[in-house]
């Protein structure tokens, strides 16, 4: 009888330790799970709110074929004069091409774009979005869901450390939520929301209900965060994943520099030849990226090539050696040919902002997000009733 009364009270202590971190954590973590995840509604469908805004983004679809990079480079260049782009994206047979550029003004870091035709080398648009001095609603957005709005030294941490505590939540609200009993009363209570009774009831109700249904689907929006937040937290998610290989960093194949004082001969330029080498090699073009001047001296030219319309997983990168332009391998440069854990790694984007399903996966992912900001909100409804 002592035993069963020891073991009876054992429980219950978990229990109260459990609740505590459950009331405590939420409290100190609210506000930042709530700018987190509002400003994730926002951003999840930011693609197809600037589709609709940012008319200059497209072109009228023709049948011949995209002008070679070094034209649209040359007329970029007109309208950044003396700087260099770091980036040249071709997107879909629709889309305009657009030539990015990141510099500094006035101590200040600055990122402007240059838009073209694809089809004839022609200016569309320039548009500076960061720095420029114009307000830009979803780098607004964008700054706020990665750093609070803060230095992203200080703010990206935090944001960290606010999603690593809103996983604990995610547990110790399931443990909450779990019925002592499973019996009829306490199953519609715990699966079902009763809006008709007083506001109280409705509140606890939206909070426990709602964050049991959204519980898996959270945590997965949580994780997926947490892979840019802490590097330590990508590269264990990678050892799990893999069964145990450590995640490499940002590497690339190297060009070999006893080539460096070779003539080149080719009337084309070695990008121009590389983008063309690309379209015959590549399957499924929907959209390319290369970095135009590569940094180093042993860096080669790297081709991004996009398979899907609309999402950034499925993409396979082409390198060649900048100065023979031999073509250069590397091991999980292709979602295609990659193992698990380097897929896993490329979809991390996708699965974070729902486009992995498409459209409905997006608007799914909306209203997780929604839900998760509304968790903190319900949590201290509860807890300043109770007092």
């Amino acid at each position: 009888m002592q035993r069963v009364k020891k073991k009876k009270k054992k429980k219950t202590t978990i229990r109260r330790i459990n609740d505590w971190l459950h009331l405590w954590l939420g409290l100190i973590s609210g506000i930042i799970v709530f700018i987190v995840s509002i400003t994730g509604c926002f951003y999840a469908f930011q693609q197809e709110i600037k589709d609709r805004i940012e008319p200059w983004r497209f072109v009228e679809k023709r049948t011949e074929p995209f002008v070679p990079p070094s034209r649209i480079l040359d007329m970029a260049a007109v309208y950044m004069p003396g700087q260099q782009p770091t980036g040249l994206t071709y997107g879909h047979s629709g889309e305009a091409a657009a030539v990015g550029y990141i510099g500094r003004t006035n101590g200040k870091a600055t990122f402007s774009v240059v838009f073209i035709n694809p089809y004839t080398g022609e200016f569309l648009k320039k548009q500076t979005p960061r720095g420029g001095g114009e307000f830009n609603f979803f780098n607004f957005i964008l700054d706020g869901h990665t750093a609070l709005w803060l230095p992203y030294k200080i703010g990206k941490p935090v944001v960290g450390v606010a999603t690593l505590i809103f996983v604990v939540l995610l547990f110790t609200g399931l443990v909450m939520w779990w019925p002592k009993r499973w019996r009829k009363a306490t199953r519609n209570k715990s699966f079902k929301i009763k809006l008709t009774g007083s506001f109280k009831r409705a509140n606890y109700d939206l909070h426990n209900v709602l964050g049991f249904y959204s519980l898996i689907f959270a945590f997965i929006l949580a994780v997926t965060g947490l892979v840019w937040s802490f590097e330590w937290f990508d590269k264990a998610v990678y050892y799990v994943v893999s069964g145990g290989e450590m995640k490499q960093g940002h590497h690339h194949p190297h060009s070999d520099l006893s080539n460096k004082d070779l003539p080149w001969e080719d009337a084309m330029t070695p990008l121009d030849r590389a983008w063309y080498t690309t379209l015959e090699t590549a399957d499924d073009i929907n959209g390319m990226y290369m970095t135009p001047y590569p940094a180093d001296d042993d860096d080669p030219i790297d081709i991004t090539v996009y398979h899907l319309r609309g999402q950034w997983y499925d993409h396979s990168e082409y390198f060649y050696d900048r100065y023979t332009l031999a073509p250069l391998e590397m091991e999980g440069s292709k979602y295609r040919e990659a193992s698990f854990a380097d897929q896993l790694a490329m979809m991390n984007y996708d699965i974070h902002v729902g486009s992995i399903g498409g459209l409905a996966g997006k608007i799914f992912a909306f209203f997780i997000s929604l839900i998760c900001a509304s968790l903190p909100i319900t949590g201290f409804l509860v807890w300043w009733n109770k007092k």
